[in-house]
């Protein structure tokens, strides 16, 4: 196949990986412009950038698709198929009418459920029991598009945003190459019920509300790990909570119930949730032990709620 990829982060860029590897001709990368990051704020290529100057292929990266001229390039190219991972602009219509075969965008959730920008963070703060990936035929609807290959994921116990993104990742990578190889594919519509969003993520969710059961407050740690973190304040101190889970407990909700070497137990509105590792501002991800000898919190001190 002739193929034009589009993706911008690490879960992209396995999908990339996977269909070079495969022998497709991959005949233009587009990615995001690349953005400012790190301490010094320095401008930083994406994932999908740095694997595409490793493997030789030419990037493009456009702020916008909808110019006559960035239309016109990609016509030139005469693709058989356009595969779309997590790149982060709007395909218009002109684009999406193209190859030969359409564009297959790999989305990581089961369609219907969690259209959107953030599927695995909803799946896991929604407390799914599965999530999967969908190859889906791209069409002009926010992730409307019918099925053309979909597998299921469980989601474990302990699984983060972390986990569950490198298994997805891996699995969209392995599926995407399963259908270039097989097309033209028979695709299904998706499900008119079941219809879920899963919006983008804001900083401010990440606040930790002890008022909150355990069993929720669990969910919301996994899912914002590794980003942007789950915080909490104590005595004025902004905290982030990074492993934890659910333990019975029982007290004012913030309120720390016991201190041991590997663990905080702090009171949730239902149950209690015993943490073991966790970071000041400006500091290093701790253990409960490294954390307590530089802070020394005891049974009976209490966090911050949000007002």
């Amino acid at each position: 196949m002739r193929v034009i990829f589009a993706g911008t982060p690490e879960f992209a860029a396995r999908a990339l990986a996977a269909i070079v590897d495969a022998g497709h001709e991959v005949a233009l990368v587009l990615t995001q412009p690349d953005r400012p990051a790190g301490r010094g704020l320095g401008l930083q290529p994406s994932a999908v950038k740095k694997l595409a100057f490793e493997r030789g292929i030419e990037v493009f990266q456009p702020l916008s698709l909808k110019d006559a001229e960035a239309l016109g390039r990609l016509a030139k190219l005469r693709a058989d198929v356009m595969v779309v991972a997590a790149y982060g602009l709007i395909l218009p219509q002109a684009v999406l009418d193209l190859p030969n075969f359409g564009c297959l965008n790999i989305h990581a959730s089961l369609l219907p459920r969690w259209r959107g920008a953030a599927p695995i963070q909803r799946a896991l703060l929604a407390g799914d029991s599965e999530t999967g990936i969908c190859i889906m035929q791209m069409e002009a609807g926010l992730d409307t598009g019918p099925i053309v290959l979909r597998r299921e994921l469980p989601i474990e116990a302990h699984d983060t945003a972390g986990s569950l993104h490198d298994r997805l990742a891996e699995l969209g990578a392995r599926l995407v190459s399963e259908v270039l190889a097989g097309l033209p594919m028979t695709s299904v519509g998706q499900a008119s019920e079941g219809v879920t969003y899963a919006h983008k993520i804001e900083k401010s969710e990440a606040m930790i509300d002890w008022r909150k059961s355990a069993a929720e407050l669990d969910r919301q740690l996994r899912a914002f790990n590794p980003f942007p973190g789950a915080q909490a304040g104590f005595k004025g101190q902004l905290i982030k909570l990074w492993q934890a889970e659910p333990t019975p407990g029982q007290g004012k909700a913030g309120q720390i119930l016991a201190v041991d070497r590997s663990k905080i137990v702090v009171a949730c509105a239902d149950g209690a949730l015993a943490i073991s590792e966790l970071q000041k501002a400006g500091g290093k991800r701790l253990p409960v032990q490294q954390f307590l000898a530089g802070n020394p919190w005891q049974r009976g001190d209490c966090f911050d709620l949000p007002t």
